[in-house]
C-alpha cells in the first residue's frame, strides 16, 4: 500500500535536526495562509488540532523515537484526497511560523496522483 505522506531523505534529515533542538514534532498542511500551501512544522501540540482536522500519517523517521504526525484541515483534505503527499526541502526562507525558517530552507509539498 502506498503511504499517504512520505518524506524525502532531505526532509527526513531536517526533521532529525529539528527534533534535536525542539523535541517531538508535528506537521500541519497550511490551507493557503502565509506560505501558500506549505507544510508547517511545529513542536508537537503547539498547533491545536480538532474535529476539523484529519491526521493523514504518523511518519516514522530513522533516528527519531516518536512518529511525526502529519495533519491537514478536513476541507483541504477533500481537495488533496486523491494524492500522495511528498514532503521535500528546498533552499529559501519559508514562513516565520514553521520551525525550519531560520535554517534558510523550507518544507515543500510535491504530490502524485494515486489510483482509487
Amino acid at each position: 500500500m502506498t503511504p499517504r505522506v512520505e518524506l524525502t531523505p532531505a526532509a527526513a534529515e531536517l526533521v532529525r535536526r529539528l527534533r534535536e533542538v525542539h523535541g517531538p514534532l508535528m506537521f500541519h498542511q497550511s490551507g493557503g495562509c502565509c506560505d501558500g500551501s506549505a507544510p508547517m512544522c511545529y513542536p508537537e501540540g503547539e498547533f491545536r488540532t480538532g474535529g476539523s482536522d484529519v491526521l493523514l500519517a504518523q511518519l516514522e523517521v530513522d533516528g527519531v523515537e516518536e512518529p511525526v504526525g502529519f495533519w491537514m484541515s478536513r476541507s483541504q483534505y477533500e481537495v488533496w484526497s486523491h494524492t500522495r503527499l511528498i514532503v521535500d526541502v528546498v533552499a529559501g526562507r519559508g514562513s516565520g511560523f514553521s520551525l525550519e525558517a531560520p535554517e534558510g530552507v523550507r518544507f515543500l509539498i510535491r504530490s502524485r496522483v494515486v489510483e482509487a
